[in-house]
């Protein structure tokens, strides 16, 4: 029996995942043309690897159908409830950085830390009759966060597209998304709170543990490990 590997089918974290392997041993490439999902390994026998979009890893992981995948954590554990029990984190790969923050417009000069944005919550609710609105594509992520640091008086909306113009659109109050410079909340006109950091995000290497591992693929992951120094 094999391991089945999964890792991102395209774009930049392909490549860092390729290359991240590759200067350890291992050679990962997708078979025929770039429209084609299938892939092979060089360097290690026993592992197939299965090309997937960054956001399927995390289930396919979970379901068992694949052993190992490669994803950013934020994915993780916003796709994954009690994320920790359903996956194993084997390393952290130092590529693919972002930190998923809570930000507002420049404007709220009263408004720097999570106690301010839930004062102006309270505030704005009595004002407008209805709940702030925070723009995001992280639901779980978010309303964790903000139930951890005693902010309630809010609403989550679901924003798929540019979370940073909902703002100039009047479609939310305050986002909650993922920023690598900050140079787009910038020019947006939007700050971070200083206490906002949700989750900084980075590629990593994860193992399902919902699969029956046979001996002989748990002799493959030895091997693997083993190869990629960890």
């Amino acid at each position: 029996m094999t391991l089945k590997l999964g890792v991102p089918s395209k774009g930049r974290l392909m490549d860092k995942t390729f290359k991240w392997f590759e200067d350890r041993g291992i050679t990962l490439a997708k078979s025929g043309s770039d429209r084609e999902y299938a892939g092979h390994v060089d360097g290690i026998d026993g592992v197939e690897l299965v090309l997937l979009s960054a956001g399927e890893i995390p289930r396919e992981l979970a379901a068992g159908r694949i052993h190992l995948g490669v994803t950013g954590s934020d994915l993780v554990r916003e796709k994954l409830t009690a994320w920790d029990s359903q996956v194993v984190e084997l390393a952290k790969m130092g590529f693919g950085g972002a930190d998923l923050i809570i930000a507002v417009p420049d404007g709220w000069v009263d408004v720097d830390t999570l106690d301010d944005l839930d004062a102006a919550a309270a505030a704005f609710r009595t004002t407008h009759g209805f709940r702030l609105r925070i723009a995001t594509k992280y639901h779980r992520l978010v309303r964790e966060f903000l139930r951890d640091n005693g902010v309630a008086d809010y609403q989550l909306v679901d924003s798929q597209g540019a979370t940073e113009g909902t703002i100039r659109n009047e479609t939310a109050e305050a986002i909650a998304d993922i920023t690598s410079t900050g140079e787009t909340l910038r020019a947006n006109g939007l700050k971070i709170l200083s206490d906002g950091m949700i989750h900084a995000s980075q590629a990593t290497l994860f193992r399902g543990r919902r699969s029956e591992w046979s001996q002989d693929q748990r002799e493959i992951l030895r091997q693997l490990l083993t190869t990629l120094g960890l």
